[in-house]
């Protein structure tokens, strides 16, 4: 079964959903999903699910993001980007010290106000589709943690931002609110996502590039395994019985390891199986996500 994650290198203009249908044509596979969403502006890392692999997307998306983001103070924009409509325009005289001062209010945990052009629902309806209709509700702070946030470049009134923040950080309200606390104004310019938790954009493809390995056949070849977005958890190796059993719904008695509730599970020919959860009242790990059966070509 060809299934796996797809490290790829988002081309500007593209919704992260696009590029889930090109794969899903180019490949042909039913299950396709992204594990965090790119605006249309941005570029970079975009994790592709494929196959069983969808069923991991929840962890790749917690893992810490990493982005470079041109910043264009003086002017404000309705989706807080550069494809936007332009609500506000004000002079720029904002110095380097006062830029790096603004900056350090944002690291750390934050209360982030999540943008209005957004897929956050309100009462099953997405903020963005209210907001195209003139339509502004109230939004509850999200906490948030910027881990770093360095000015890279400064050539105003544009500035270029290196960050490592958390999952569901919008980087265009951190410009927005950037623009705010220096009194002129701004919105995000230009993205690029460099790294989601281990994969890193230095180690993409693109999507031209998977076409052309679609078109020869040779696109599985691309693809990391399902466990390369488990790699946080420790290792369980068992015996065949135990392999058996635990992909067939059952417990088996272990010890927790390091104080992990999720442990990656391997059988005797080193096949990764399932991800287990440890059960510590009676002592034993419990299947908690299944991916290789008892009769897979690929098991144990």
């Amino acid at each position: 079964m060809n299934e796996g994650i797809l490290n790829l290198n988002k081309p500007r203009g593209l919704t992260s959903h696009d590029v889930v249908a090109r794969v899903r044509g180019l490949t042909g596979a039913r299950r396709v999903g992204h594990a965090g969403t790119l605006d249309p502006l941005a570029t970079g890392v975009l994790l592709v699910c494929i196959g069983r692999a969808t069923r991991v997307s929840e962890y790749l998306m917690t893992g810490r993001k990493v982005y470079r983001a041109r910043v264009r103070l003086g002017v404000s924009t309705d989706t807080y980007d550069a494809e936007g409509q332009v609500v506000a325009e004000a002079e720029v005289e904002v110095s380097r010290t006062q830029l790096e001062a603004a900056l350090a209010q944002f690291r750390g945990q934050i209360a982030q106000l999540p943008p209005m052009y957004s897929a956050i629902k309100r009462e099953g309806t997405p903020l963005y589709r209210l907001a195209r209709q003139g339509v502004e509700v109230e939004r509850e702070p999200r906490q948030v943690e910027i881990f770093r946030l360095e000015l890279a470049e400064w050539d105003p009134p544009e500035c270029t931002l290196e960050l490592a923040c958390s999952q569901g950080t919008y980087v265009r309200a951190l410009a927005h609110d950037l623009g705010r606390a220096l009194g002129c104004g701004a919105h995000l310019a230009g993205l690029v996502r460099r790294a989601s938790g281990r994969f890193r954009l230095e180690e993409t493809i693109t999507l031209n590039e998977f076409a052309q390995a679609a078109a020869e056949g040779r696109w599985p070849d691309l693809l990391h395994p399902i466990d390369a977005a488990l790699a946080h958890f420790p290792t369980l190796h068992l015996s065949a019985d135990e392999a058996r059993r635990l992909c067939q719904g059952q417990s088996i008695h272990g010890e927790r390891m390091a104080e992990a509730d999720l442990a990656r599970a391997y059988g005797p020919d080193g096949t990764f199986l399932a991800l287990a959860a440890y059960d510590p009242k009676d002592g034993v790990w419990r299947p908690h996500k299944v991916f290789r059966q008892t009769g897979d070509p690929k098991g144990f």
